[in-house]
């Protein structure tokens, strides 16, 4: 059997990686037909959705994206002989419910309080200054959350995936945007498949514990037997470096007989070049019984958070007489409040119920800063299918807050965002229908 481009034997597990298998390995069937081979494909996904706990907005919802976001694409491949194939995935995300491109929190641009209140991020209310650090905590959290919260803000048409291949008989290189190493990784250990409120991934949506998707990023890919793995470099493409903006991660992944281990491994250095944002994950899955018991832990830092070195000369810009002191103190202090340093871990199971599946679930978030911001998930999902290609589906699930924790619960396609305050929990119930073509 040759070495394949893509991790196969984990496609049915992770989300991220259907596409890109159905592109690198369903061509395969389709070679008898065609050298050529070009796909539409798509999903639509639409339900209604409620969130207790939020300052606003917790009626009911008709969202895209309960389960899984809504999409659509192109994928193709041509046969070149000698075991070698070029292939690629064009595909965008949309909004069943509006057809925009992109969304916002369930919460809108609401930030957790420990980013909002100037008092939350160390500046002491009996100073004198504090009306005016909160003042400057409000202005420069509103641009953050502008600019961070929600998903595909930019707008892009192919948010998804935009990558072309060439597989060889030694494995595959992937050039594009792709999906992280450590987020299929992720995916695969979580019974949920990313799908619902119900993922561990949605403990970790504020801020973004796992770097999901990575721009101009390459990919090298391989297949043999009950191995498969990855390994990926995405250069920052910033000026003053190569180190800047700079990603790279792995991932592999053995699948035995009843049973699966793998691990996961991402880190990004921020614009300025030091270490950034690093993810590093282990799970296993094991048949039990009737179904699939699914485990994983995440380990997640982030000691030099993105995007913030420019908060001080922005203050200053706008606010010329403000002290190059008062306008550094914010700065460090935003740098120091989105700095992370947790454990996630997860324990799911999953059987067959009839015609449909049954999903238990439980994800608990171990905050390991001072704030403490510790949080947990855990309920139940079941979709029915009416047919191979469209199925009924039903979510309960209950997120618990405590200390300085927010989590409000999102969707396969959405965030959720953050609830009225710190400690206050949260309820989401959804039902809808999902369609594949």
């Amino acid at each position: 059997m040759h070495p394949l481009i893509s991790a196969s034997r984990i496609a049915h597990h992770a989300l991220g990686a259907c596409a890109l298998m159905a592109a690198l390995l369903g061509g395969a069937s389709a070679q008898a037909q065609s050298a050529n081979h070009v796909t539409l494909y798509g999903l639509v996904d639409l339900g209604l959705n409620t969130v207790s706990g939020l300052a606003s907005n917790s009626g009911v919802n008709l969202a895209s994206g309960v389960m899984e976001g809504s999409r659509w694409g192109l994928r193709g491949n041509e046969d070149m002989g000698a075991g070698y194939r070029t292939v690629f995935t064009l595909e965008s995300r949309f909004e069943a419910d509006n057809g925009i491109l992109g969304n916002r929190p369930v919460s809108g641009l609401q930030l957790p309080d420990r980013l909002a209140q100037a008092s939350l991020l160390g500046f002491s209310r009996t100073s004198p200054l504090y009306p005016t650090y909160q003042a400057l905590v409000t202005g420069v959290g509103s641009g953050i959350s502008d600019k961070t919260l929600g998903v595909n803000l930019a707008g892009r048409l192919f948010d998804r995936q935009a990558f072309v291949g060439l597989v060889t008989p030694f494995g595959g290189i992937l050039a594009g945007r792709q999906y992280t190493p450590a987020y299929e990784a992720l995916a695969t250990f979580d019974v949920m498949h990313t799908q619902s409120s119900l993922s561990p991934g949605q403990l970790i949506s504020v801020p973004f514990g796992v770097d999901i998707r990575v721009s101009n990023a390459l990919a090298y890919r391989i297949e043999q037997g009950a191995f498969s793995a990855s390994l990926m470099l995405a250069p920052g493409e910033l000026p003053g470096g190569s180190a800047r903006g700079r990603m790279w991660g792995a991932n592999g992944f053995y699948k035995g007989s009843g049973f699966s281990v793998g691990f996961g491994y991402n880190t990004r250095n921020n614009e300025l070049g030091p270490r950034a944002l690093t993810t590093a994950l282990v799970g296993l899955s094991k048949q039990v019984g009737p179904g699939e018991i699914i485990a994983s832990y995440t380990r997640i830092e982030d000691h030099n958070p993105a995007d913030l070195s420019t908060i001080a000369a922005d203050l200053a810009r706008a606010q010329p007489t403000l002290p190059a002191a008062i306008a550094g103190a914010v700065q460090s202090a935003f740098i120091d409040g989105l700095r992370q340093e947790s454990n996630l871990f997860h324990l799911g199971y999953r059987f067959a119920t009839g015609p449909g599946t049954l999903m238990l679930s439980y994800s608990l978030l171990n905050d390991k800063r001072i704030a403490n911001s510790d949080a947990s998930s855990y309920g139940v999902a079941y979709s029915y299918p009416m047919s191979k290609r469209t199925d009924l589906y039903g979510v309960l699930a209950r997120f618990r807050n405590s200390n300085l924790s927010q989590i409000a619960p999102g969707g396969g396609g959405f965030l959720g965002g953050v609830t009225s305050s710190a400690g206050v929990d949260s309820t989401n119930t959804a039902v809808g229908l999902r369609h594949t073509f």
